[in-house]
């Protein structure tokens, strides 16, 4: 459980200044997709961006907590005895 606190948090104070960078310097209005302008609401725009902005960075912190695992760890389980065989 800590370990999605680890990753959710900090992802997402990062995907909100993210989003606030973003969005001062590109009007949601002007926005296009696949060469279409985007028709949805401002709000809904921000949305979608601060959520995909929080994946990306979710990501990244998941990315982070993968790699800092030990050796232990990683190793668990491995090079145990074989459980008992069951008697006929």
């Amino acid at each position: 459980m800590l370990r999605i606190v680890w990753v959710l948090w900090p992802s997402f104070l990062v995907a909100g200044i993210a989003e606030g960078i973003f969005f001062t310097v590109i009007d949601p209005q002007e926005l296009y997709l696949f060469g279409e302008p985007v028709h949805v609401s401002q709000i809904a725009t921000y949305s979608i961006g601060f959520i995909g902005f929080w994946a990306v960075c979710a990501a990244s912190s998941l990315l982070t907590c993968f790699l800092q695992r030990t050796a232990a760890e990683i190793n668990k389980g491995v090079g145990a005895a074989p459980p008992p065989a069951k008697p006929a």
